[in-house]
């Protein structure tokens, strides 16, 4: 029965990677800032030299639980074409996955100011499992003896990207390939498997007045055999250096936002999430914490204000 009961821990802890239910995508609060990350089409949308890196610790106090950090870079190559790039570093309990990826995409106007970019996104994946950290309740079991080292696994993804100085709507799958993991180990046929996580994003901007703008924004996240992720945003931008918003995760968290624009090329952002399920008590882990900082260099000597902040 111990034997039965120490090999389930280890299906869910590998399960549990990124996520909960199913294995998806790692999870990000600031995901308006984050966006290249999940769609490959928001390359060079902001029509300057982008980098953006983040750090994101969840369930903090809470033994194995996710950790991220991701770095990536974007910036126009020409008027309609954009190229980019990211990594991506995500881990829980024994398992770690490290996602280098490149981003492509190409802008199509529409109108007087909107235009429509089309993505791809291509690269690799690194899986790592470290059997050691678990917590073994027999010893003379070794099912699970060898660690994973550096499984290779290749990823490729598509994006929709639409944006005017004001709006924006995309649709992505970062990875369309259904990667299995530990495939018949311990005459089991598979005990994880990459799913296709498909993303919708949306925002607004409104002016209120000349010194405060609002910025709702919404990111859905549909993984099969998943729960739906519905992630709803309210922040409000003042006097175009500080960000403060809120944030309430379907069925999941509510967060708080905080971002300074230091200068015209440098800003950071905070966040902290407060579950709303059982593991938001105190006893069981203090929260999930969010920081990101966005570095951007402009082509022109005078930085052009505009209502757009994603």
């Amino acid at each position: 029965m111990m034997k039965i009961f120490s090999k389930l821990l280890v299906v869910i802890a590998i399960l549990l990677s990124n996520s909960l239910v199913a294995q998806q995508d790692a999870q990000y609060t600031q995901y308006m800032y984050n966006t290249i990350v999940v769609n490959p089409a928001y390359a060079g949308s902001r029509g300057v030299l982008n980098v953006t890196g983040l750090h994101r610790s969840q369930w903090v106090g809470l033994d194995g639980a996710p950790r991220t950090q991701t770095l990536s870079i974007h910036s126009p190559i020409s008027e309609r074409a954009g190229l980019g790039g990211s990594i991506v570093h995500d881990e829980i309990g024994p398992s770690q996955e490290t996602y280098v990826n490149l981003d492509f995409s190409y802008a199509i106007p529409t109108g007087e100011k909107g235009k429509l970019a089309f993505g791809i996104k291509g690269g690799l994946r690194v899986f790592d499992v470290n059997f050691d950290k678990l917590q073994r309740f027999d010893l003379t079991d070794n099912t699970f003896l060898n660690n994973i080292e550096n499984q290779l696994s290749p990823t490729v993804g598509i994006g929709l990207f639409y944006y005017t100085d004001r709006f924006y709507l995309g649709l992505s799958a970062p990875n369309l390939l259904e990667t299995r993991h530990l495939d018949d180990i311990a005459n089991v046929s598979q005990l994880a498997e990459e799913k296709i996580n498909y993303y919708l994003t949306l925002g607004r901007t409104f002016d209120l007045s000349e010194s405060v703008k609002f910025k709702p924004a919404v990111m859905s996240k549909v993984v099969f055999g998943a729960p739906l992720q519905l992630d709803v945003s309210a922040n409000f931008l003042l006097w175009e250096k500080l960000t403060a918003g809120v944030a309430w995760r379907w069925s999941a968290a509510v967060s708080a936002l905080l971002g300074f624009q230091i200068s015209d090329t440098t800003m950071i952002g905070l966040a902290y999430d407060k579950e709303t399920t059982e593991l938001g008590d105190r006893t069981i882990n203090d929260g999930s914490y969010e920081i990101f900082m966005r570095f951007e260099v402009f082509r022109k000597p005078k930085r052009i204000i505009t209502p757009r902040f994603f």
